[in-house]
């Protein structure tokens, strides 16, 4: 299938390792022109000139705090100004979750809450809220969301919180912008393998007192696939909904877990 996406013009935040930089890959794979943003100059330069080199499109890096209003207007403006227009938002700058344990409420901070939900909510409203003109302009465009399955299990109080609002940003985003042709969508990874993974694996492990063979096939067992999903898997994804080919779908959530065992939702 052609995505139609050869010449469009993408923005990717958070673009410099793990998912993001899966997903700039993936854009730029298939004839997009990528910025990709992030707050450490170093590795975003190191990581456009890896992209650029593997994929032979224009991949260019800007610094950004999504956290600040004025920096996100200021990485926009770039954008359009060294590609020569803005066509795909991916919001994807968060905080990880997952990797370490999550605070019990009463570790949970004003400080803490606010600076994650700070990033990761108000961070991706900003973001859209600063590219959509550019987008209404041309008649075309796509916003896809980076959230997580933690919007539809507990665990962590601060991750349900900040992927459920994301969800609830990217149906009031999709209902507004949809008429005038731009797209709004949200994907849910669960654990998805990435550069730190294995050290995740590692540190798991020895704290269970199991080889990581054995661990990684725990971690896997909570998915239909029973196996970790792969950060190319869900930029695919991602490729598909930037894509013209995606207009049926807008407004909507998309697991991409590898399949909740137990749930069902409708």
């Amino acid at each position: 299938m052609d995505l139609q996406l050869d010449g469009k013009r993408a923005l990717v935040t958070g673009g410099t390792r793990g998912i993001g930089k899966a997903i700039a890959r993936a854009l730029a794979a298939e004839g997009c022109d990528v910025m990709i943003a992030g707050r450490d100059a170093d590795a975003l330069a190191a990581s456009a000139a890896e992209l650029a080199a593997q994929t032979g499109r224009r991949v260019l890096p800007v610094v950004v705090d999504t956290g600040d209003d004025a920096s996100v207007e200021a990485m926009v403006a770039t954008c359009v100004e060294q590609l020569g227009g803005l066509d795909i938002l991916v919001n994807n700058a968060a905080k990880p979750l997952g990797q370490a344990t999550p605070p019990k409420l009463a570790d949970i901070t004003t400080e803490l809450f606010w600076d994650d939900v700070n990033v990761k909510v108000m961070g991706y409203l900003r973001c859209a809220r600063a590219a959509a003109p550019h987008m209404i302009a041309k008649g075309w465009g796509r916003i896809i969301n980076i959230s997580g399955l933690g919007a539809r299990s507990t665990g962590s109080a601060i991750g349900s919180v900040r992927n459920v609002g994301v969800a609830a940003l990217t149906k009031n985003l999709g209902d507004e912008l949809g008429r005038q042709g731009i797209n709004v969508t949200v994907v849910h990874p669960g654990l998805t393998r990435t550069e730190r993974t294995p050290a995740v694996i590692a540190a798991r492990a020895a704290d269970a007192g199991v080889d990581e063979a054995e661990m990684e096939r725990r971690m896997g067992a909570g998915s239909a696939l029973g196996r970790i999903v792969d950060s190319e898997e869900v930029a695919d994804l991602v490729a598909f909904l930037a894509s013209p080919r995606s207009v049926a779908v807008n407004g909507d959530a998309i697991a991409c877990g590898g399949g909740q065992l137990g749930v069902i939702h409708y």
